[in-house]
């Protein structure tokens, strides 16, 4: 009889291992899927006839009205890096060092930067860069805490600036779209929208003062987007983007800014003397959106009257709850040194040059009747 057995892998009835089995199996899988075309990486047919892209159509008009928007308002966004001092222990420099970021605007074309006072506030130098990547030593004219405003200034030809559109606060509207132009977590020239989701907002300062008349934004603004203007669909300046409320730190759906109407006011000033000295009225006025909810049609009305004011000021008449919750409206100005007054930004146009201790003629409509009061004007309260 012959033994049939055998040991190891010789002779042709060799046992082949289950391992072996499988690798041979797949081997001629790939062989077969790559001739059927279902393995792209392996030269089948799908890596030699890619999909043909579908056309796209036309872009939506407000798509385009976003794009072109971008296009024209840009180039006023700048970048603004601050510079801390640390000493070399080693050489005993004093080498600038980044400290942080933000954003700022070209506000004219003398070269002055607007941005926040708390965007600068620590730095001991700063660099701006603009949109077309150029980088610029900045220095401080001046600022206002109380209104988070400061104002740089960079020395460049005026022909490579472009200031941003000046538009007005006074008219806003809950709902209208606007748009944020920023460097968050120094991503510059960064685009986001949204619309307007409050009015007449009050929020405290760097200073520790409230800035009251504030716009409510649902924009994404980041750390980073400070500074940046906040535009309205025409691509105008509507206000200075400044903060946010957030248990995170990161946007959660409510930013606020500055309106432009104060930035128009405190800028001049600083540019001008370093410093905002402008005369105020002893008054607080509600902001237009809420005096329209209260039946004002025109006109600014006094919400609180400030005991700075002296005698003469104190014949003003507050807003106020009596016990029954009941709210008696208080004076209307409807005029201030000879100019109509049809809104609370009227007033400050109107006292826009005017200095502290000046003295003003204010008419006041209360009820029915009409009478004038001479005010003299306090500084800007701090």
């Amino acid at each position: 009889m012959t033994d049939d057995s055998h040991d190891g892998l010789s002779g042709p009835m060799a046992v082949v291992p289950a391992w072996l089995v499988s690798i041979l199996l797949l081997a001629v899988s790939g062989v077969m899927l790559q001739n059927a075309g279902y393995l792209p990486g392996f030269g089948g047919r799908a890596a030699k006839e890619s999909r043909p892209v579908t056309p796209r159509g036309d872009l939506a008009d407000d798509e385009k009205s976003t794009i072109q928007l971008f296009r024209e308002a840009s180039p006023s966004v700048v970048h603004i890096t601050t510079l801390t001092r640390q000493r070399d222990h080693l050489s005993f420099n004093l080498p600038k060092i980044p400290e942080g970021t933000g954003t700022g605007f070209i506000y004219d074309d003398a070269g002055h930067i607007v941005t926040n006072y708390h965007v600068i506030r620590a730095a001991q130098a700063a660099r701006v860069m603009l949109a077309d990547n150029s980088s610029w030593s900045a220095v401080l004219v001046g600022y206002d805490p109380d209104k988070d405003i400061a104002v740089l200034k960079i020395s460049v030809p005026a022909g490579r600036l472009t200031k941003v559109a000046i538009g007005t606060s006074s008219d806003l509207q809950v709902g209208q779209k606007v748009f944020a132009i920023g460097s968050p977590f120094g991503l510059d020239q960064t685009l986001t929208t949204g619309i307007i989701s409050g009015l007449g907002r009050e929020i405290e300062s760097v200073g520790g003062r409230p800035i009251e008349g504030v716009i409510q934004t649902d924009a994404a603004i980041n750390p980073g987007n400070s500074g940046g203007p906040l535009l309205d669909s025409a691509g105008r300046l509507i206000g200075v983007n400044t903060m946010i409320v957030s248990p995170s730190g990161a946007f959660s759906g409510v930013g606020f800014a500055v309106p432009v109407d104060i930035v128009n006011q405190v800028v001049p000033d600083i540019i001008r003397s370093h410093q905002s000295e402008r005369g105020s009225l002893p008054v607080k006025l509600f902001d237009d959106s809420i005096a329209r909810r209260l039946g004002v049609t025109s006109g600014a009305l006094i919400d609180r009257v400030y005991d700075y004011g002296g005698a003469d000021a104190a014949v003003l008449r507050p807003t106020f709850l009596d016990e029954h919750d009941v709210i008696h409206l208080g004076d209307l100005i409807v005029e201030l040194a000879g100019r109509p007054i049809h809104s609370a930004g009227d007033v400050q146009k109107a006292l826009e040059g005017k200095r502290p201790g000046e003295a003003v003629t204010v008419v006041i409509q209360r009820g029915t009747s009409r009478f004038s009061v001479q005010i003299q004007l306090q500084a800007a309260r701090k």
